[in-house]
């Protein structure tokens, strides 16, 4: 019998809680460590949707990669959003478990998850930390140069469709060979990725000043945008993956493929 302590033994071997940043909220959110195990789901984002079809499939746990309760609370009376979750959760028999920052920083994580998505071969962290090793960020390499607008081709169709699609911010012929990848908000990554000296900084929710800045560098890296949710979707595999290796096929475990990116449209 897998019980959520064995699941959570494997995912904080993956994903050590030690990795995760000061002010992250990681680890076994709701839910009895005792309680048994047969199906799981993996998603990005612990919301309504996700919530919806973990309880429709029945799952007893769900792994999210963003914090239900990223800041302090004093409460979760079910009439607040977030509180009606875990009220949901709680009654449904559906216990959550979080890997934020500490699946961004592991090896691998949530960057590398995102280079093998676009065929890219990673060296080494864009941001490391003391080992080397670990960090935010991956810096890679494609096969072969290609053109930016090849480029940008190649990550649309690599990544779910999201209404916000791919921004691109550089010469459309530039030659593209070396790149760096950072999983959701990375506009704090932007100096980096110029010292890392790559053709292209591949991540999500950039802003406007930041990024125009950035573009007065001397030989700044092209920039490709892309939704905050498609960005770390590909995590989702890469968690349910080594779940599938650990557990030996003894709990079902399903990837959400329901896009909880919050834009709808584009006008």
């Amino acid at each position: 019998m897998t019980r959520v302590a064995d699941v959570v033994e494997v995912l904080e071997a993956a994903y050590p809680p030690a990795l995760a940043e000061s002010w992250d909220a990681v680890g076994l959110v709701c839910g009895d460590p005792a309680e048994r195990v047969r199906r799981i789901l993996v998603c990005v984002d612990p919301v309504q949707s996700t919530v919806d079809e973990a309880l429709e499939l029945p799952a007893e746990l769900i792994v999210a990669h963003h914090p239900l309760l990223l800041r302090g609370v004093h409460g979760v009376p079910a009439s607040t959003p977030k509180g009606g979750l875990v009220h949901r959760l709680v009654r449904g028999g559906t216990a959550l478990f979080c890997a934020h920052t500490n699946a961004d920083a592991a090896d691998p994580g949530v960057s590398d998850a995102l280079a093998e998505a676009l065929g890219l071969t990673v060296v080494g962290p864009l941001a490391p930390h003391p080992d080397g090793r670990t960090g935010i960020g991956r810096i890679a390499e494609l096969p072969a140069a290609e053109s930016l607008e090849t480029f940008v081709r190649r990550v649309a169709g690599a990544l779910p469709a999201t209404a916000g699609g791919v921004r691109v911010a550089g010469d459309p012929a530039r030659p593209i060979r070396t790149v760096a990848v950072s999983g959701g908000a990375g506009d704090g990554y932007l100096d980096a990725a110029s010292r890392a000296g790559v053709d292209a900084f591949v991540t999500a929710d950039l802003r406007h000043h930041p990024a125009s800045e950035h573009l007065a560098g001397s030989g700044a890296p092209a920039l490709v945008d892309v939704s905050h949710w498609a960005s770390e979707w590909p995590w989702c595999e890469q968690a349910a993956a080594i779940l599938r290796d650990v557990l030996g096929g003894t709990v079902d475990i399903s990837v959400s493929t329901r896009c909880t990116d919050p834009w709808r449209f584009s006008g």
